[in-house]
């Protein structure tokens, strides 16, 4: 049966969890600390190595990320 709330019809269409992208600062077992590029930290469970990007969502690292390198712009 399908909502006529259109409040409860919009979440049905967001995702629960969003990805994110971060870089893991230390690895104990199956289990990273990670730093969020805003500077948040949170830990996720899943391999990589110490400075790799990786894209992590609801503590689980799903995959390596690409490297993002500064780029400066002049106005």
């Amino acid at each position: 049966m399908a909502s006529t709330n259109p409040y409860v019809a919009l979440l049905a269409l967001l995702p629960s969890y969003p990805l994110q992208i971060a870089t893991i600062t230390a690895i104990e077992g199956d289990v990273a600390r990670l730093v969020l590029p805003g500077g948040g930290v949170l830990t996720a469970r899943g391999t990589g190595a110490v400075g790799d990007q990786v894209f992590v969502r609801d503590g689980v690292i799903e995959g390596q990320a690409p490297s993002m390198r500064p780029v400066q712009v002049e106005i």
